[in-house]
């Protein structure tokens, strides 16, 4: 799946690679977590657009989107039989733009170290992206939007089984045409990467806070290796007062994965 990534390409250079009509700002980011703005890109009037929606899904016939959980994402295989969203899939396709996204690998034993999964060439990737409209009983509207993954490629696999769908710059015409292509022919485009296109570098584990937005944040570090300390202990059966206790947790920001 995909829960955090980047975008750090400026406001031009984007523009230029999705070709929408207007001239947005927003900062570089390295960090863009759940339930913040995400950049999207849509197309409506004869023209691509460019939209800010909040990270996470909600379908507009929720009542109460605090009660509802939140989806980052959508597996491609089966956005088109799920109700929470069929109808995105049939009339609300967009682009989202990144320059890479993150992702958590846990070994046999130990902490689950992250990756920072870049294309090797640099530059963008577009993921495909829904969006959605709700309105509250008073007339608010609010935008979100999620992230489709399909099975890992095989080099990123051996990190996750699961990755966002990158739409080829060829394809982006026809994934936003919800007029002229269908359901079943946009969901062809839904497929892994090519093998070359990434490459993963293990990052520091400072990316687990959403509270870190920095460059820093995408520094090379060795890989965690696991000691023999960390592996878990066979206590032969309930543990008692002074029974050795498990390794701490992870992060809570790490549930999402």
């Amino acid at each position: 799946m995909c829960g955090r990534y980047s975008l750090t390409a400026t406001p031009e250079e984007v523009r230029a690679f999705f070709e929408f009509v207007e001239k947005p700002w927003f900062p570089p980011r390295y960090n863009i977590a759940p339930t913040q703005p995400i950049a999207t890109v849509r197309f409506a009037h004869g023209a691509r657009h460019f939209a800010l929606v909040r990270w996470g899904l909600v379908p507009g016939w929720v009542k109460d989107p605090a009660s509802f959980s939140l989806l980052l994402n959508a597996r491609a295989e089966t956005a088109a039989e799920k109700p929470s969203f069929r109808a995105a899939m049939r009339h609300r396709r967009c682009l989202i733009p990144a320059s890479g996204f993150y992702e958590w690998h846990r070994p046999d034993a130990g902490p689950k170290q992250p990756y920072w999964i870049r294309p090797k060439a640099g530059g963008m990737v577009a993921f495909a992206g829904l969006y959605e409209e709700w309105c509250d009983p008073d007339g608010g509207e609010i935008e979100t939007g999620a992230i489709l993954t399909v099975s890992s490629n095989a080099s990123i696999a051996p990190i996750h089984h699961r990755m966002p769908a990158v739409i080829a710059k060829e394809d982006f015409a026809s994934w936003l045409d919800v007029g002229g292509v269908s359901v079943r022919e946009a969901q062809a485009l839904l497929k892994p990467a090519p093998e070359s296109l990434f490459e993963a570098v293990p990052v520091a584990t400072r990316i687990n806070s959403a509270r870190d937005d920095d460059p820093g944040l995408q520094e090379a570090v060795d890989p965690v290796v696991a000691t023999p300390e960390e592996k878990p202990r066979e206590t032969g059966g309930k543990k008692g007062k002074g029974a050795a206790r498990s390794p701490a947790a992870p992060s809570s920001q790490l549930d999402l994965f």
